[in-house]
C-alpha cells in the first residue's frame, strides 16, 4: 500500500518517479534550516525542491524562493543574502491553523463579534 501511494500521490512526499529522477538527474545545491533540500540539473536550467515534511510552497524561504524561480544565479548556500535587522524570519502560511491571523471583531476572535458603533449600513432611497 504504501508504494502505490508514493507511485501516485505529491502531496504527503516525493512521488517515486520523482526520486528516480533526482536520483538520475538532480545535483544537490543546497538545504535550508527547515531541512528541505534543493536540486538543479546538469545544466541549471530545471529548479526544484524535496520538502522535508509536509509539502507546502510557503515552506520555502524567500532566499530559496527567488532562486527556484530563477531571480538571482547563486543559490542562498553559495551567496547568502544580507538581511536587515528588521525583518522578521520566515513563516509558513497558518491560514486554517490557531495561529492563523483574526482581526479584531471577526467572529473567530476572541470575544467574538463586536458591533462596531462608526459603521452605518447603506440603505437605498
Amino acid at each position: 500500500m504504501q508504494f502505490l501511494k508514493r507511485l501516485v500521490t505529491w502531496w504527503t512526499d516525493q512521488t517515486l518517479g520523482m526520486q528516480i529522477f533526482t536520483l538520475r538527474k538532480g545535483l544537490r545545491v543546497g538545504q535550508d534550516d527547515q531541512g528541505n533540500v534543493f536540486y538543479q540539473n546538469k545544466d541549471g536550467s530545471r529548479r526544484w525542491v524535496i520538502f522535508n515534511g509536509e509539502v507546502e510552497a510557503s515552506r520555502v524561504s524567500p532566499d530559496w524562493h527567488g532562486w527556484l524561480h530563477f531571480t538571482w544565479d547563486q543559490p542562498p548556500s553559495a551567496a547568502p543574502l544580507s538581511h536587515k535587522s528588521w525583518e522578521l524570519p520566515h513563516q509558513p502560511n497558518l491560514t486554517g491553523t490557531d495561529a492563523a491571523y483574526v482581526p479584531a471583531g471577526a467572529m473567530r476572535a476572541a470575544g467574538g463579534a463586536v458591533s462596531r458603533r462608526d459603521y452605518e449600513a447603506w440603505q437605498p432611497e
